[in-house]
């Protein structure tokens, strides 16, 4: 069974980071949110786990200063 990685695992995380900040230049607030869905769509199919999918959706629901709990 497949796991997410969740310590930090890029080479180079502020260039990522800078690459996304970037992502959104130009954009109005709905091609962002477009662009961004495209985005996770895009890395959703590369892992192609639902497990790992599932245990990202569950994680990015409870991180955050926007989370809302029920």
């Amino acid at each position: 069974m497949a796991q997410l990685i969740t310590a930090p695992n890029l080479s180079n995380p502020d260039d990522i980071y800078e690459r996304l900040v970037r992502l959104h230049d130009g954009l109005s607030e709905a091609e962002s949110l477009k662009t961004w869905s495209r985005l996770v769509l895009a890395l959703i199919n590369h892992i192609g786990d639902p497990e790992v999918i599932g245990e990202a959706i569950a994680i990015s629901r409870q991180s955050g200063p926007q989370s809302r709990q029920s």
